[in-house]
């Protein structure tokens, strides 16, 4: 068990370091600096998705909501193409 939480914390704590240099936390798919937070960002939308379904194999919690929250994750986010959606929050 400790081992998934580190993994989650060290890619927080590269999210956070994101949100000081860019000011938000829409991280790219395949960010050039960081190929790795892109994937785990949308990973996080997925896990969510599944957390609210209730799903049990869903690695959300949440604690970790709550931290993504503090530091503006967007939990929903729309294509250019998309005219509009449900937001989540």
């Amino acid at each position: 068990n400790n081992r998934r939480i580190k993994p989650w914390e060290r890619r927080y704590d590269e999210l956070k370091s994101f949100v000081q240099e860019f000011g938000h936390a829409r991280v790219p798919h395949g960010f050039p600096e960081n190929p790795s937070l892109g994937n785990w960002v949308n990973n996080q939308r997925k896990s969510y998705k599944m957390f609210l379904k209730g799903d049990t194999s869903s690695r959300m919690t949440e604690g970790r909501v709550g931290l993504l929250n503090t530091v503006g994750f967007e939990w929903v986010i729309y294509n250019k193409t998309e005219k509009k959606g449900t937001v989540i929050f």
